[in-house]
C-alpha cells in the first residue's frame, strides 16, 4: 500500500485525504514564522475565496454587554429553539466574525437556533483573561436580553470550536463560580482544555494532520505568556473542579493533536456528575466544522453536532 493509499484509508473521504496530502506536500511557513499579523492576512485571503453559507433572514453586527463586545447576530424564521453564543477557534490569536460566518449560517439552519457570534479580543494584543471576559459578558447579555434582540426566548447555549470551545468552558466555569446565570448547554467541538499540551495525542498527531502542535503551543504562549500559569484551572479547565457545570456535548476528532485533552475533559465532566454526550469522530481531523465545502464527510460530522444541539434543546 502506498503512502497515498494509506492516507485515503485513514481519512473519512477522498476529499479530506487530498486536503491533508496537499498540506503535507507544502505546509508553508509555520505559525511562528508568519506571526499573528501574517496568519490573519492569510486567513482573510482564504475566507474571501469561500462560498458563503446558506441565506439567513437577518444578519446584524452589534456591540453588546459591558465593554461593548462586537458580535454578529444571525436570525431566521423558525430558528427559535434557543440562542447559541458562538466562540470561534483560532489559537486565541486569529479568527473573527468573517472566518466562521459560513459555519454560523449553517448552524442557524442545522440546529434551528439564533446565533450570536463573538468577536472576542485576541492575543498577542490582549492576553488571558480578556477573551474569557468578553465571552462571559456576551453570555450574561444573552440571558438579560431574554430574546428581545435575538428573537427567541429559548435557552442560551455556549458553543465553540477549538480555542473557542476552550473559551466556552472557561466562561461556564466563571459563571458557575459567580453564581450564574449558567448556559443551558455547552457544545464543544475539538476543544483545547489543557494548555500544558502534555497529552499523548499532542505527540502522536502533532504533525502531518493539518494542525501542528507547535502552532497550538505558539498560540498558548501568546495568550498566556507566563508558562507557570498554563496548568492553572482558570486557564486549563481539565484541571478544574467540574461539578455544577451545564450539560455538555463534546466532540473530538481521531487525527487531532487536541483529541486526548478533549476526550479527557468529557470523561472528567461525566465523573463530576455533568450529563455529557461525547464522541470522537473516526477518521476526522481538527477543524472539520469549517471544512464542509471541501469534504462531504466533514459536512456530515458537522451535521451530527447540529443534530445533537437540536435534540438536546
Amino acid at each position: 500500500m502506498t503512502a497515498a493509499d494509506n492516507l485515503h484509508h485513514q481519512l473519512a473521504d477522498a476529499e479530506l485525504a487530498a486536503f491533508v496530502e496537499a498540506v503535507r506536500r507544502d505546509p508553508g511557513p509555520s505559525a511562528r514564522e508568519l506571526g499573528a499579523a501574517g496568519l490573519r492576512r492569510a486567513q482573510r485571503s482564504r475566507v474571501a475565496g469561500q462560498v458563503r453559507g446558506p441565506e439567513v433572514d437577518t444578519v446584524s453586527d452589534l456591540t453588546v454587554g459591558p465593554g461593548d463586545v462586537p458580535v454578529r447576530l444571525y436570525r431566521h424564521p423558525g430558528a427559535d429553539r434557543g440562542t447559541v453564543v458562538f466562540l470561534h477557534g483560532g489559537m486565541w490569536a486569529i479568527g473573527d466574525l468573517d472566518s466562521h460566518d459560513r459555519l454560523c449560517r449553517r448552524l442557524v439552519h442545522g440546529a434551528g437556533v439564533a446565533v450570536v457570534a463573538v468577536d472576542y479580543r485576541r492575543a498577542p494584543e490582549h492576553v488571558w483573561p480578556a477573551a474569557v471576559d468578553d465571552a462571559v459578558a456576551v453570555l450574561r447579555w444573552a440571558h438579560t436580553d431574554a430574546g428581545a434582540t435575538t428573537g427567541t426566548a429559548g435557552p442560551v447555549v455556549a458553543m465553540g470550536d477549538s480555542a473557542g470551545g476552550h473559551l466556552a468552558t472557561l466562561a461556564c466555569l466563571r459563571l458557575r463560580d459567580e453564581d450564574g446565570p449558567l448556559p443551558a448547554l455547552q457544545v464543544l467541538a475539538y476543544p483545547n482544555t489543557d494548555l500544558t499540551l502534555s497529552r499523548p495525542s499532542v505527540r502522536t498527531k502533532g504533525t502531518g494532520w493539518a494542525l501542528d502542535a507547535d502552532a497550538v503551543a505558539w498560540g498558548a504562549e501568546l495568550w498566556v505568556p507566563d508558562a507557570s500559569r498554563r496548568a492553572d484551572p482558570a486557564v486549563s479547565p481539565l484541571y478544574a473542579e467540574l461539578g455544577g457545570l451545564p450539560p455538555a456535548v463534546v466532540v473530538t476528532a481521531e487525527h487531532d493533536p487536541l483529541r486526548d485533552e478533549g476526550d479527557a475533559y468529557a470523561t472528567r465532566l461525566a465523573a463530576a456528575g455533568v450529563p455529557v454526550r461525547h464522541r470522537c469522530e473516526s477518521r476526522q481531523i481538527h477543524g472539520f466544522l469549517t471544512l464542509d465545502a471541501l469534504s462531504p464527510a466533514a459536512a456530515a460530522a458537522g451535521g451530527r453536532i447540529f443534530a445533537d444541539l437540536a435534540d438536546l434543546l
